[in-house]
């Protein structure tokens, strides 16, 4: 079941919300969001409910004995085991085919390649399941004494699919006592009707024009041929959007469901594209996969030390690997290492005595090259489109398609530009300093949440199937 769905919009989320408030005592609401968060997996695949079931009995059990045995050899043997089997697990499901065809070029014979279907959400469970257990043993929680609440932690839906990462620490004790008041739920309906109007109206838009200039993974991206320099640019730049508004859009109807069941999730994504550097941009981009891997990857001793920059550029070989089993995400993530490492190198003070206008320059030119690399998986696809950046592709700078596309979607294009910036929450806040204009504010945020609702659902009617981008990472 995805958020971006009729039936989701309409009798799921309703219904749930109403049995939810029904209940009074906490106990009773968690049965009932636990009992929705497990049908709201099952939906498409049930196989898999007993996979999560399983990874969270697993990390549960590692957990109680850390805290009953801590200090102990026994504590570490369950560390160990629970980081064993999480990523052994995930590693089977996700990365077993990418390492067999690797090897099969090196080997003299050809091992049979597995073919095994990536359970939804896998990657993001594993890594909640993961923080929970290292917190545990480093002291930072008290492992959780039921396993129901704790069951409710890993599969709560409105993370659960594709995130953000939510760490034990942030709801531990919201899943024993919360309070939702008129204000969250406001807020919480505004933030999923916003995330509904980023995916369907924005992002599904911008990724019909992206494919009118690159073509589709499905064909081999036979439009890269062809495209223009200026379509090339102009692409990359509408990838990096279409992927911003589809993943941040995911984001804020977790965070609004959240909110709305009295969980306060953190923030994932927070204007990205305002970033004055690479590392800056890290920070506002995903928030919660790079927190993890700061936390918990970049202080890893490395050949029995820590190593400043070897730990740097293991996390950046990991937050790529995460991201999909080919080797343009590997080499999609050192390339942003790199470039954080030659930020670390220059310095905070020296870097912030650069030009702004030039700062800007090179961090979205930076950006936009890096989400050409991340669109391309296939090699051949990546260096046609490096060659089109520069028109040594044997085509001009501009043609009648690049054009025709761009005329015909340039208030899209110049909306998601605008909308990606802090644009309306620059403007909310200077007109609420204007004295008697709170209700009129809160009227035209009502009419407003209701128009991107309603054409959302029209175009959602016409839609088939809405999967976000990262159910596939």
């Amino acid at each position: 079941m995805v958020f971006a769905d009729l039936f989701f919009i309409y009798f799921f989320m309703p219904l749930c919300l109403l049995l939810y408030f029904v209940a009074r005592s906490i106990r009773a609401r968690n049965i009932v969001l636990l009992a929705f968060s497990l049908v709201f997996y099952a939906w498409g695949e049930p196989v898999w409910i007993i996979m999560l079931i399983a990874y969270s009995f697993l990390n549960f059990t590692t957990g109680r004995i850390i805290e009953r045995t801590r200090g102990k050899p026994s504590a570490k043997k369950a560390l160990i085991l629970a980081i064993i089997v999480d990523i052994g697990v995930l590693g089977i499901f996700k990365y077993s085919g990418f390492i067999v065809e690797n090897l099969n070029h090196i080997l003299p014979f050809d091992i049979p390649v597995p073919d095994i279907k990536l359970p939804i959400g896998i990657s993001f469970y594993t890594f909640q399941t993961l923080s929970y257990t290292i917190d545990c043993y480093w002291g930072k929680v008290r492992a959780q004494r039921n396993f129901g609440k704790f069951l409710l932690y890993v599969s709560m839906f409105p993370q659960l699919i594709a995130g953000p990462i939510v760490r034990y620490s942030t709801i531990a004790e919201e899943i024993d006592q919360r309070h939702t008041s008129l204000k969250d739920v406001s807020d919480g309906f505004s933030r999923i009707i916003l995330g509904i109007g980023k995916k369907v109206i924005i992002a599904n838009s911008l990724n019909t024009v992206v494919t009118g200039l690159f073509g589709t993974a499905k064909d081999g991206y036979v439009g890269v041929d062809t495209v223009s320099a200026l379509g090339a640019w102009v692409g990359a730049a509408l990838v990096a959007l279409w992927y911003y508004f589809d993943f941040s859009g995911y984001s804020d109807i977790a965070i609004g469901l959240g909110r709305i069941f009295g969980f306060h999730f953190d923030e994932n994504f927070t204007y990205p594209f305002v970033c004055k550097s690479i590392t800056e941009f890290w920070q506002r981009w995903h928030i919660s996969l790079g927190t993890f891997f700061r936390d918990y990857l970049l202080y890893v001793p490395i050949f029995g030390k820590r190593r400043k920059y070897g730990g740097l550029f293991l996390v950046w070989f990991c937050t790529g690997l995460w991201h999909g089993a080919n080797w343009n995400f590997v080499i999609w993530g050192l390339y942003y290492g790199l470039f954080v490492f030659m930020e670390m190198k220059i310095g905070k003070k020296r870097y912030k005595n650069w030009n702004p206008v030039f700062a800007h320059i090179y961090t979205k030119v930076i950006i936009l090259l890096g989400f050409g690399i991340f669109y391309f998986e296939n090699f051949g696809a990546l260096g046609k489109f490096f060659k089109a950046l520069v028109c040594a592709n044997g085509n001009k700078f501009s043609n009648i398609i690049t054009r025709d596309l761009l005329l015909s979607n340039i208030f899209l294009i110049l909306a998601a530009a605008l909308l990606s910036t802090p644009i309306l929450p620059y403007l909310r806040k200077k007109a609420a300093k204007v004295p008697g204009r709170y209700y009129a504010m809160r009227s035209a945020g009502i009419v407003m949440n209701l128009t991107i609702l309603a054409i959302s659902s029209l175009l959602l009617l016409n839609s088939t199937n809405n999967p976000f981008l990262y159910f596939r990472f």
